[in-house]
C-alpha cells in the first residue's frame, strides 16, 4: 500500500510537470506558430547584460531572429547546417516611442570660455582688470539626471540637470571684495602666480535631439540644441603666491543668480563638440559691468 501511494504521487508529479512544460512551450509561441523565448545575453566587449528575445522559426525556414532593445539581428544557417552568419541588422526599436528618465552621467563638457563686452571680444576700459588667460579660462560641466520622451528612433526631447563651472584665470593681481554690491575689487601688492575666479551653477538644459540611423563602426550622427537655465550655487576666488601660498575665499561676487542662454551640440557616437551662449550679464547689480557676457565652446563626451 505504501509503495502504491508513492507510485501514484510520483505519477501525479510527472503529469503536473509535463502540463506546466507544455503550457510554457505554448506560451512562447506566436499566433503564427513560431516559437519565441526570452534570455539574458552578455556583451563580450563591455560585460553589459541585456534581455533579448529569440524567435526560432520552423525547420524549413532556417532563420533565427534575435531582438535586442535597439537592434534586431537575423542569422541564417549555411548549407552544411553547422554555421550561421549575420544577414540583417535592423536598428528600429520594438517600441517606437516611450518616456526616458533616470540617473545618468553624460554630456560631459570641457571647453574654453570667451568674455564678450557689449558684443566685442575686446574688454572696455571699465573691465580691463578682467583680462584673462585664454588657454586657462575654461568651462566644465556634466548632467546627472534626465527626464523626457523619445518620439521615435530619430527624435527625442528631455530636460536634464547637472553642474557647470566657469573658471576665469585672471592676469591682474586683484582681490574681489566679499559682501559688496556693486562688485568691487582692489589692487593687491602680492604677485599672484594664480588668480582664479570661479562660478558654480546648477544647470538645467532642455534638449531637442535629432539622430540619424545607426552606422556600422561609426554610430549615430547627432545634433542637439535648446535653451539652458542655471542657478548660482557659489562663487570662489583662489590665489596662489610665494608670500601666502594657496588661499581660497567664497562669496557670490555678484555673479548673476539665474542665467539663461542657448546651446548646440554635434557629434558622432558618444563624442562631439558643443557651444553655448548666455544672454544675460555675467554679473548683476554692477552697472560698470553691464553688457559683460560669456560664451563657451569645446568638446563633449556622452550624448
Amino acid at each position: 500500500m505504501k509503495y502504491m501511494s508513492l507510485t501514484v504521487w510520483f505519477c501525479t508529479v510527472l503529469l503536473t510537470v509535463s502540463a506546466q512544460e507544455k503550457k510554457r512551450t505554448d506560451s512562447i509561441r506566436r499566433s503564427d506558430g513560431v516559437a519565441m523565448d526570452t534570455v539574458i545575453m552578455e556583451d563580450v566587449k563591455t560585460g553589459e547584460k541585456r534581455k533579448v528575445r529569440i524567435i526560432i522559426p520552423g525547420k524549413d525556414e532556417g532563420m533565427i531572429t534575435i531582438e535586442k532593445s535597439d537592434k534586431t539581428y537575423e542569422y541564417k544557417k549555411d548549407d552544411d547546417d553547422t554555421k550561421a552568419h549575420d544577414v540583417k541588422v535592423t536598428t528600429d526599436h520594438p517600441r517606437k516611442s516611450y518616456p526616458i528618465y533616470g540617473i545618468t552621467f553624460s554630456r560631459i563638457d570641457l571647453g574654453l570660455v570667451k568674455l564678450i563686452d557689449n558684443g566685442s571680444f575686446t574688454l572696455s576700459d571699465d573691465n580691463r582688470d578682467f583680462r584673462y588667460r585664454p588657454g586657462k579660462t575654461v568651462n566644465f560641466g556634466f548632467d546627472l539626471l534626465q527626464a523626457g520622451y523619445r518620439f521615435n528612433d530619430n527624435f527625442r526631447i528631455f530636460l536634464s540637470g547637472g553642474f557647470d563651472w566657469t573658471y576665469i584665470r585672471l592676469r591682474e593681481n586683484i582681490d574681489f571684495l566679499e559682501n559688496t554690491t556693486p562688485l568691487e575689487w582692489v589692487d593687491s601688492p602680492v604677485d599672484y602666480s594664480k588668480n582664479r575666479l570661479t562660478a558654480t551653477y546648477l544647470r538645467l538644459p532642455l534638449t531637442f535631439e535629432l539622430r540619424s540611423t545607426h552606422h556600422s563602426g561609426l554610430g549615430r550622427l547627432r545634433f542637439a540644441f535648446g535653451p539652458e537655465g542655471g542657478f548660482l550655487l557659489k562663487g570662489t576666488q583662489r590665489f596662489k603666491s610665494d608670500e601666502h601660498g594657496k588661499q581660497k575665499f567664497k562669496d557670490d561676487y555678484n555673479f548673476t543668480q539665474f542665467r539663461y542662454g542657448a546651446f548646440a551640440r554635434f557629434g558622432v557616437g558618444s563624442f562631439g563638440i558643443y557651444a553655448k551662449y548666455y544672454f544675460n550679464d555675467l554679473f548683476e547689480n554692477s552697472p560698470a559691468q553691464a553688457g559683460l557676457q560669456n560664451m563657451a565652446f569645446g568638446l563633449t563626451l556622452g550624448f
